[in-house]
């Protein structure tokens, strides 16, 4: 009888490691392209095409965002952003909500440039207010949204991401004695604590970071970590955006969002989490619903929630920020969608 070696041989070793760095999100997109080629493979195809075609476009945002981290970390300018960011917290909420709302992020691409501001110890309340805010309206939205849904649409859909920047920036604010929201980010993406050590005992910067090969080794090593981390949730995030637009029927949509009166606000924004298309292609389908006797407070809602609180959306936040802070997020993002729904109705039958 020969015993068992109580070791595993080499190549059981070699596996065990291989299978362990096997990162979960990355087996999470390989298991959604494997389930769509098996129940349809055209879909798999169009998936892949789309998230390839929307990391193409949210390249230079990643690529900027993810720059602007590590040039901050590689030469110590992470004092002067803090510095900017100095004075009256209110006056600091109030210009990130306005900044928000003219600003060109989706509500995955504004994950990148959030991610770098909170590992810089930015304020929770003024960065809440424009991660509220961005997903919202963009200037080229505003166009598009007042000739599919008018102007006073467009002008309400602008309000209200300026409004849901400051109720969100505004509550954080109040809450943020509370120990859950001192260090926001999840242990391994960014550094909020030693971000906003540095903040707080400012060094000289130095711009020429390249000179020093310690600093060199530090850009190109905070680019890689945060460029992998942002690149693999985008990708899963684009994936389950795809399957969205291509399995959420339109008429089950109609069905549940028609009527008048409070509940289809409340039930708008309640869809826009699990039935968001996209900013754009969103808009002629509430076009449609209105055209077909939707109230317009509705359609405000379900724009609103779904540009901030979708699936694909809430899924990066969730990679980014702990759990406390993401239950805020929600909260915060469904609570403001509804207020604005209901006022825009309310103003709509005046």
């Amino acid at each position: 009888m020969i015993d068992r070696p109580l070791i595993a041989p080499p190549d059981l070793l070699v596996r065990g490691r291989w299978l362990k760095r096997i990162d979960g999100v990355v087996l999470a997109c390989v298991a959604v392209v494997a389930a769509l080629t098996m129940v349809s493979p055209i879909q798999a195809i169009e998936s892949i095409r789309f998230t390839f075609d929307n990391l193409v476009e949210i390249a230079p945002f990643l690529l900027l965002s993810v720059g602007f981290a590590a040039l901050a970390a590689a030469t110590g300018a992470d004092a002067l952003i803090g510095r900017a960011f100095t004075g009256s917290p209110r006056a600091m909420i109030a210009v990130a909500a306005l900044a928000g709302a003219l600003s060109p992020f989706c509500s995955c691409g504004v994950i990148p440039l959030i991610a770098a501001l909170l590992a810089m110890g930015i304020p929770l309340s003024a960065v809440m207010a424009f991660w509220l805010a961005s997903p919202v309206m963009d200037p080229s939205m505003f166009l598009l949204t007042s000739g599919v849904l008018g102007v006073d649409f467009a002008v309400a859909k602008t309000l209200a991401a300026i409004g849901l920047g400051l109720f969100g920036g505004l509550t954080v604010h109040l809450l943020a004695r509370g120990r859950h929201l001192g260090d926001p980010l999840r242990d391994g993406v960014g550094n909020g604590g030693c971000g906003g050590a540095r903040v707080r005992t400012p060094r000289p910067v130095v711009w020429r970071f390249w000179s020093e090969p310690e600093r060199r080794k530090r850009f190109w090593r905070e680019s890689g970590k945060n460029g992998l981390f942002l690149l693999r949730w985008l990708t899963l995030a684009f994936l389950l955006e795809s399957v969205m637009l291509a399995w959420v029927p339109a008429d089950l949509i109609t069905d549940m969002l028609g009527g008048t009166g409070i509940m289809p606000v409340v039930t708008a924004t309640l869809l826009g989490v699990p039935a968001y298309l996209n900013g754009y292609a969103a808009l002629p389908l509430v076009g449609g619903l209105v055209g077909q006797g939707m109230s317009p407070g509705a359609g405000l809602a379900f724009l609103v929630a779904g540009g901030v609180t979708s699936v694909p959306a809430a899924l990066a936040v969730w990679a980014l920020v702990r759990p406390p802070v993401f239950g805020l997020y929600l909260a915060l993002a469904l609570t403001g969608s509804l207020a604005s729904g209901l006022l825009f109705q309310l103003w709509s039958t005046l």
